[in-house]
């Protein structure tokens, strides 16, 4: 039995997928040329390294929020803890390949981090409509939430600008993304898992868009935190 009340296979966890396979496969069939893929590297290591995005640490307590889903309902950090652990993810947009794939294998573990009671929430600064999007693409059946003002973001220490010289090389389905959100800020990819006092006991933190925390990372600490 799932968190939604319906009933579907749960796989094993040596049956999750490998992000990092996946995303390898997805950059061998990106289309950047070398030297705009070096450039914009180069752009958001210097973020990283200047810590500008420094995340929360392990042992910080999570910031509290409430934030609407696709559909406008209201859901808050503090009620999906009270059931359990929360793992607490935040993506860039619909437009992200890494981002969707990272969405759709929490989807393949919901069931595993359901029969443990844990909940999965992903926040990202799109408008409710690229939300409603992005869980209809990815057919997601967890909390996935609009931070259009982007104060959680900040709250989290994830909010950067996207810097002047990389704004030319984007993709223009990314542009038109950014100016329909109205501002050139995004979060740094980032997860974090959360126990029921809100105390971060794992995180992963990166400007390397192509870097994520693994389900089975996320699933290895749900785990402790249970037992």
């Amino acid at each position: 039995m799932t968190l939604d009340g319906s009933v579907r296979n749960v796989p094993t966890v040596r049956q999750l997928p490998s992000l990092t396979l996946q995303f390898l496969d997805a950059a061998r069939a990106g289309g950047r040329s070398p030297e705009v893929a070096q450039a914009m590297s180069e752009a958001f290591e210097d973020i990283e390294r200047r810590g500008l995005v420094p995340g929360l640490r392990l042992g910080d307590i999570a910031p509290d929020f409430d934030l609407p889903d696709q559909n406008g309902n209201s859901v808050s950090l503090s009620t999906r803890l009270a059931d359990g652990p929360v793992v607490l993810t935040f993506y860039r947009g619909a437009w992200c390949p890494y981002c969707n794939l990272e969405l759709r294998a929490y989807e393949q573990a919901r069931g595993i981090f359901a029969e443990m009671g844990a909940h999965i929430i992903a926040v990202s600064p799109q408008l409710p409509d690229a939300t409603a999007e992005t869980v209809q693409k990815n057919d997601l059946r967890f909390d996935v939430l609009s931070d259009v003002w982007q104060t959680t973001l900040a709250d989290y220490g994830l909010r950067f600008e996207v810097p002047e010289p990389v704004r030319s090389l984007l993709f223009p389905a990314v542009t038109a993304a950014l100016a329909e959100q109205g501002s050139w800020t995004l979060p740094a990819p980032a997860t974090f898992v959360i126990d029921q006092q809100r105390v971060i006991r794992a995180r992963h933190v990166s400007m390397n868009f192509s870097s994520r925390m693994e389900p089975t990372e996320a699933l290895q600490v749900v785990t402790r935190l249970r037992s």
